[in-house]
């Protein structure tokens, strides 16, 4: 069970890479849109199905911050856990309710408000990832055991970039940074646990 959920947020990471990656290429060089207008750099018809795609992006993304949670046995690893989770979510409203306002410029009180609930979702994610990622730092071994703690330091990162032009760019590099996180879970996971020893009357 917990391979699919690391495998699914996986797969939510990745896009979410490609969709950073895309908009930075190609949609914001063609963009029209005023860049004070909340639904830059698409028109407010295209924000609509794209909020929703999003919305599905970070529903994957949960799926997989359930694996990490599902992965980690301590109170604080689990509490780090659910707090990303409950960081994901907030983003996962707050891309639902941005398509209302697609057509609505940044100063005004709607952008202003789901604005604030994108940066508490970044925040309470990247709180999360560290709680969870210095669990991660002392009972992991491997390459695993810096995959959590370092996409929480990226999502502290994304904090400052939220209101920046370079939002996409760190959108992709996040996204990178959760393919690393789920990879780590998914082969953590998979490890056998090794087979105890038996030990033998000569030994005894």
């Amino acid at each position: 069970m917990n391979r699919s959920l690391s495998g699914i947020g996986l797969i939510g990471a990745a896009v979410t890479t490609l969709t950073g990656i895309a908009v930075e290429a190609f949609v914001k060089p063609a963009s029209t849109i005023s860049d004070q207008q909340w639904s830059y750099p698409w028109s407010a018809g295209a924000l609509v199905p794209v909020s929703v795609a999003y919305a599905v992006l970070h529903l994957l993304v949960f799926l997989g911050m359930v694996a990490l949670f599902r992965a980690l046995t301590s109170r604080g690893g689990r509490i780090g856990a659910a707090i990303a989770g409950a960081g994901t979510l907030v983003l996962l409203i707050a891309e639902l309710l941005s398509m209302p306002i697609a057509d609505r410029r940044l100063t005004d009180t709607g952008p202003k408000v789901v604005g604030a609930l994108f940066g508490a979702g970044v925040a309470l994610t990247a709180i999360g990832l560290l709680v969870a990622g210095v669990v991660v730092l002392r009972s992991w071994t491997g390459w695993q055991r810096y995959a959590a703690i370092v996409a929480g330091g990226w999502a502290v990162v994304m904090i400052g970039l939220s209101t920046t032009s370079a939002l996409p760019l760190g959108v992709a590099i996040y996204g990178v940074a959760l393919c690393v996180l789920f990879a780590a879970v998914r082969t953590h996971d998979s490890r056998p646990a090794p087979e105890p020893r038996i030990r033998t009357r000569v030994e005894s």
